[in-house]
């Protein structure tokens, strides 16, 4: 009985892999396909631009969050021969071409959301004066939204804060977040936290800016780079 248990457990456990591949398959060909120069032509200052890492621990992060994104930055320069995206990564902060940028994403996945409200002249510089106050800035492997590190959505959170006064995203403590999804993988993340999670740690993710209402869509597809 415990045999034909364990494999009958396989047996769904397979299934449901087949059958969430098949859903993934199906949504990305959905989505839409857009060149690379077609996109940067409708990019803006203030846009914030999110992609898929294929790699530990963001692929982790990514499903902790029950989300396909994994990477943010934001838009702070549209005037030369293509955007300039700042962001948080490792092993410093800086300012990334659109291209370069893009090209990082598993299979070309982007998706970029904009502000309701448009950005004034002054607060356009803002935000590019803030994104280079925070240029070379080491990456907080620990993602703590207090430490004097920076991790991707937070350094988009406060660019945007800094030059709006909008918190984008959902600040929430590593207990809320990882107990959210079921299928969090704590094992994982005992190990990145050399045992012990710190539980009442408080951060913001790529998937709650991805989610934050006061962002409205202007692309969600695959990006040929």
């Amino acid at each position: 009985m415990n045999a034909f248990a364990a494999l009958a457990r396989i047996a769904i456990g397979i299934a449901c892999l087949i059958i969430a591949a098949m859903g993934m398959r199906a949504h990305a060909a959905a989505l839409p396909r857009a060149p690379l120069p077609s996109l940067a032509s409708q990019l803006k200052v203030g846009d914030v631009v999110f992609i898929r890492v294929d790699s530990l621990p963001f692929v982790k992060v990514a499903s902790a969050t029950d989300s396909w994104t994994n990477h943010v930055g934001i838009v702070v320069d549209v005037s030369g021969a293509e955007p300039m995206v700042a962001e948080s990564h490792i092993p410093v902060s800086g300012i990334t071409p659109l291209s370069r940028f893009v090209r990082r994403s598993d299979a070309g996945r982007v998706a970029v959301l904009r502000l309701g409200e448009p950005l004034t002249a002054a607060q356009q510089q803002a935000m590019a004066d803030s994104a280079r106050r925070r240029t070379g800035i080491y990456y907080d492997t620990g993602f703590n939204l207090h430490s004097k590190r920076e991790f991707c959505s937070r350094y988009v959170r406060e660019v945007v804060q800094d030059a709006t006064g909008t918190g984008l995203g959902e600040v929430e403590t590593f207990a809320t977040l990882l107990h959210r999804n079921p299928h969090t993988d704590l094992g994982f993340w005992r190990v990145w936290y050399f045992g012990r999670i710190p539980w009442t740690r408080e951060t913001v993710t790529p998937a709650s800016l991805l989610n934050d209402q006061r962002l409205r869509p202007v692309f969600d597809g695959y990006v040929a780079a």
